[in-house]
């Protein structure tokens, strides 16, 4: 069995930490290299250290290009513009890479779209199993209610969340709105307040719930006449998030040159 080598970016957060744990329960997978920010205080430390464990000789550095060369795939779950500069240096290298950031923008994704014609790439707002089933499951059903039934997205996070909607809740709004026939930026329905009059028959509502320590809720709500179907998606942990990870980085280093996402990995297309 071949030993994949990972390179983690945001290695010190909250999801790094969970990638952390993830590999180190993965026979098949090895930490090869630990990226923070260059004004983090866990500079320099130990990477299994840091995240709890035994030390694994491992240090954290504030420089992709310091722990690139080790490794055979980068991890990165932190912000857009860091992944964008991340997935520079690795087209400039040849590694490939599973990104579970969001928030990109529209010029964003064109030039990540340009840098994965040089490196196979799964990027994802959500790696869970469960959230990439419920993403074929609502365009299914989407398809088969039709316009007969509104379709209203909510999601709920934790406070320290900075972006809304999720990028989990946008993916659940492109991918409605495309099985619809519909345009998403034209639909979107982001706040209702005061007179705003009968509901669109095309809308998709995205409402935002920000509180506590929520990992992540995602419900998508059919409303017909008279009945509704609704399919809500829990997390109760981030493990599933990094336990994902790992599953696109072993099927990553197998592919060709390409932009990919979890339905690729699981096979769901």
């Amino acid at each position: 069995m071949d030993i994949i080598k990972a390179i983690v970016v945001g290695v010190a957060g909250r999801m790094g930490n969970r990638i952390l744990w993830a590999i180190h329960e993965t026979p098949n997978i090895q930490l090869a290299g630990a990226v923070e920010r260059k004004d983090h205080p866990a500079l320099g430390r130990d990477a299994g250290e840091a995240a709890g464990m035994e030390k694994w000789g491992v240090p954290i550095v504030g420089d992709i290009r310091q722990a690139i060369d080790a490794g055979d795939v980068i991890i990165e779950f932190t912000n857009a513009e860091s992944s964008v500069k991340t997935l520079q240096v690795a087209a400039e290298k040849g590694k490939c890479a599973v990104i579970g950031s969001t928030g990109f923008s529209g010029a964003q994704m064109e030039e990540v779209k340009g840098l994965t014609r040089k490196i196979a790439c799964v990027l994802s707002p959500n790696m869970s199993v469960g959230v990439n089933v419920l993403f074929k499951v609502v365009g299914d059903l989407a398809k088969i209610l039709g316009d007969d039934f509104d379709v209203e997205v909510i999601e709920a996070h934790h406070r320290m969340k900075k972006d809304a909607p999720s990028g989990t809740a946008v993916k659940i709004g492109q991918i409605l709105a495309k099985c619809l026939g519909r345009n998403y930026e034209e639909v979107a329905v982001f706040e209702r307040k005061g007179i705003t009059g009968e509901r669109k028959k095309k809308d998709i509502g995205m409402q935002t719930i920000r509180a506590g320590d929520i990992v992540g809720e995602h419900t998508v709500i059919f409303g017909g006449i008279g009945e509704r179907l609704e399919i809500i998606h829990r997390a109760h942990s981030r493990d599933n998030f990094a336990r994902g990870a790992i599953r696109a980085a072993a099927w990553v280093v197998k592919q060709t040159p390409g932009l990919y996402d979890m339905q690729d990995v699981l096979g769901l297309k």
